[in-house]
C-alpha cells in the first residue's frame, strides 16, 4: 500500500561516523518514523550514523497493521541492527513506546552486539482492566478509537492511525510478556526517559523496566512537560541532549575498559 507522506524511513550514513557510532531508532505502535525524525536529525548533525526503519504494517493503513504481528516488527529492527553492526564499531538502539519494547528485545537477544539502549516511555504492560478482553474483542471487532497524538505542545501532530488495530494490539501484548520475563537479560548501559503524565503508556512501565534489568550503568530522566510522544513534545530538546551525553559517556567508559584490559 502507498506510504503516508512524511511516514517514510530515513537514514544518515556519514563516511566516518562520530566515534564509529551508529544509532538504530525504533518508532511506536501505529506510529511512524516521523515521530523519531527530529531525534534522528539531531544525532545526524553531530556526526552519528542513524537509521529509522518503518515497521511493517505502519505508515499505510490500520487494516494493513492488523495483518502484521510482533515477529514482523521485530525482524525489521533485527535486520537493521545486523546491517549496522556490519559497518560500525558501536551500535546503540533508541526506542519510543513499542519501539522501546523492541529495543529491549534486541538487548535481550543480542547482548554485547547492542552497545547501549535509550528508552522513551517504553511499554511492557498495561494496567487497564479492559485489556484482558483484548484477545476476545479482537475476534469480534477489528479496531477501536486510536491512541495517537498524546502531545502536550500545541500545534504538533503525530502521523499515526486514527484507529487501534486490535489483532495487532493483541500480538503486542504477547511481546510484552516475553520482554517482561527476560528483563534480567538486559545488562547494557541504559538511558530511561519517561513522562510524569502519559495518557497512552502508564508511567509504571518505566519502573517495571528499571526494577527488572541488570544494567549497572543506568541514567533516569523524568520528563515533566511532555505527554507520551515526548520526542515531538516540549521535552524533546532534553531527550536529544541527554542521548548525546549518554553516547559520549558509554563510549568513554568502553574506551577506558579496553585501555585497562577489562
Amino acid at each position: 500500500m502507498p506510504v503516508i507522506p512524511g511516514a517514510e524511513p530515513f537514514a544518515h550514513s556519514p563516511a566516518e561516523a562520530t566515534d564509529g557510532i551508529a544509532v538504530l531508532l525504533c518508532h511506536g505502535f501505529t506510529g511512524t518514523p516521523q515521530s523519531m525524525r527530529p531525534w534522528g536529525e539531531y544525532l545526524a548533525k553531530r556526526g552519528y550514523a542513524v537509521s529509522c526503519p518503518r515497521l511493517p504494517g505502519h505508515g499505510t493503513s490500520w487494516q494493513e497493521c492488523n495483518r502484521s504481528r510482533w515477529p514482523d516488527w521485530y525482524e525489521c529492527v533485527r535486520a537493521e541492527l545486523a546491517a549496522l553492526r556490519g559497518k560500525y564499531a558501536e551500535v546503540y538502539v533508541f526506542g519510543q513506546s513499542m519501539g522501546g519494547t523492541l529495543t529491549l528485545r534486541l538487548a535481550q537477544q543480542y547482548g554485547p552486539l547492542v552497545s547501549g539502549i535509550a528508552l522513551v516511555n517504553p511499554s511492557v504492560l498495561t494496567t487497564r482492566l479492559d485489556a484482558k478482553l483484548l484477545p476476545v474483542a479482537s475476534r469480534l471487532v477489528p479496531s477501536l478509537a486510536g491512541i495517537a497524538g498524546d502531545i502536550a505542545k500545541p500545534g504538533v501532530r503525530e502521523l499515526s492511525y486514527d484507529r487501534l488495530p486490535l489483532r495487532a494490539a493483541t500480538s503486542l501484548a504477547r511481546l510484552w510478556r516475553l520482554v517482561r520475563r527476560d528483563l534480567p537479560l538486559v545488562t547494557q548501559p541504559l538511558l530511561m526517559l519517561h513522562s510524569t503524565v502519559d495518557h497512552v503508556v502508564e508511567p509504571v512501565n518505566a519502573q517495571v523496566v528499571l526494577d527488572g534489568v541488570r544494567s549497572t550503568m543506568v541514567t533516569e530522566v523524568t520528563l515533566t512537560d511532555s505527554f507520551h510522544v515526548a520526542t515531538m513534545d516540549n521535552d524533546a530538546p532534553t531527550i536529544f541532549a541527554k542521548s548525546v551525553e549518554f553516547l559520549r559517556a558509554v563510549h568513554a567508559e568502553r574506551a577506558t575498559a579496553v585501555a585497562e584490559g577489562r
